[in-house]
């Protein structure tokens, strides 16, 4: 897997990630004391407020930062977005007024929500190989992973010595380190065919995601994915300080688990998916999801909330991490930035349904029938995305163009099957507009 990190521009990337979400990371610590020092007992409405707000962010500023996307630089972009997040988390600490804190997060997340897109969609263009590529994707889940255990260890360490608003500076020096490493190394920006209009290019994004069914069916699995994560994230403190009555370290412990299962995930992908299908490894992701969550009201330990969130962090894992290698296979290289934006989008809308419902229908009816119920919603997913993800996957595909004439050249194209049909590696486009049906 550390093979990919011997090309210079993907390991330039790939430490930039690292460092910017080691310093996201101390930013979400900070802003949780900044959010206590403000608001004192409604700190927990605060940070609710401020989780709904990214989410919000994510969901409708991708999709207008992939349309402009296309027609930017990528190194230019990317950097201009890095230096927006390190002068947002520079203000953080001056701020006094819980309204402050709303405006701010709403400029760092929009300012995150154009900056992912843009970073996933330049990877493949990076790792064309696909071998090297579904390394990329298991190295980038393992540095979300272990962003998770390290960032908290790190800011224990430095809240011994510091106040909680230094912690901003390390965000604002992970955000800046990110810039000079992507300034560091050219990067390729691939340009639409055509010019498009700003309704065109912000919804042609959404528009190859829903019209193509592999990638339909990965909506449906990102549902499961937001049933089991938002359990875990939500609901883990309760568990584990209410319903168990244990301390601050076994919630570290507890998520500690979940992360350790999504690494030991991360680190066998790569060999899993060269022995299987993606469908096959996520859908089982997504099952194994669902079972985890199913058997939660039966935890009456902290040994079985362990096993059961290292249970979720496999499944967690196991069902998102190869859908980079869905978007790839499905968009052309013009239109992936749109692609990965409609689906960063997309699958935070998901984050917004089951977030709220994890807390509020935890608080006010219970933890036992909220596993229960999430466990439906990751099931139903996992059905739908049965149903709606064909198993027969093939990438070239027979179709018919009646709408051209019997001589146009894009009919050469491919396998020639007679005058109007013809076959060849389908993705939707300006001459493709819908998936073919079964013949």
């Amino acid at each position: 897997m550390l093979g990919v990190l011997s090309h210079r521009t993907y390991r330039h990337l790939f430490l930039a990630q690292v460092i910017a979400l080691l310093g996201t990371g101390l930013a979400t610590v900070a802003l949780g004391l900044l959010a206590y020092d403000l608001a004192g007992e409604q700190a927990g409405a605060v940070l609710g407020t401020a989780l709904a707000i990214k989410m919000v962010a994510y969901v409708a500023i991708a999709p207008v930062a992939g349309a402009f996307a296309e027609r930017l630089p990528r190194r230019t972009l990317l950097v201009a977005l890095d230096v927006v997040r390190a002068g947002v988390a520079l203000i953080l600490p001056f701020v006094t007024e819980v309204w402050q804190v709303y405006i701010l997060i709403f400029l760092l997340q929009a300012a995150s929500a154009s900056f992912t897109p843009t970073f996933q969609a330049t990877i493949p263009d990076i790792l064309p190989d696909e071998k090297e590529y579904t390394n990329a994707l298991s190295l980038s889940r393992l540095a979300y992973d272990l962003e998770n255990l390290i960032s908290p260890t790190l800011a224990a360490v430095a809240l011994a010595f510091v106040s909680f608003h230094a912690l901003f500076l390390g965000t604002v020096v992970g955000f800046l380190a990110s810039a000079l490493l992507v300034v560091s190394v050219l990067l390729p920006s691939p340009k639409p065919t055509d010019r498009r209009g700003i309704y065109d290019r912000t919804t042609r994004g959404s528009r190859i995601y829903l019209a193509t069914p592999r990638l339909r069916g990965l909506l449906a699995i990102c549902l499961s994915v937001a049933a089991g994560g938002a359990m875990v994230i939500v609901n883990t403190v309760v568990l584990v300080q209410g319903a168990l009555g244990l301390d601050q370290r076994a919630v570290a412990l507890a998520l500690a688990a979940f992360g350790g299962g999504s690494m030991i995930a991360a680190l066998t992908l790569p060999r899993l998916l060269d022995r299987f299908a993606d469908r096959t490894v996520m859908l089982t992701g997504v099952l194994a999801l669902a079972l985890g969550l199913a058997v939660g009201p039966l935890i009456s330990s902290f040994e079985a909330l362990m096993a059961i969130w290292l249970c979720l962090g496999v499944g967690y894992s196991v069902a998102q991490t190869p859908s980079g290698r869905l978007l790839r296979r499905s968009a052309k290289p013009g239109d992936r930035a749109a692609v990965f934006a409609a689906h960063f989008a997309l699958s935070h809308a998901c984050w917004l349904l089951t977030y709220p419902f994890a807390g509020w229908f935890g608080a006010v009816v219970g933890l036992a029938p909220t596993f229960l119920v999430l466990s439906g919603t990751a099931l139903a997913g996992l059905l739908l995305a049965f149903r709606l993800w064909p198993a027969d996957d093939s990438d070239v595909i027979e179709h018919t163009h009646d709408d051209l004439p019997p001589d146009d050249p894009h009919l050469q194209e491919g396998h020639h099957l007679g005058r109007h049909r013809h076959a060849h590696i389908f993705m939707i486009d300006n001459l493709h507009h819908e998936w073919p049906r079964e013949r």
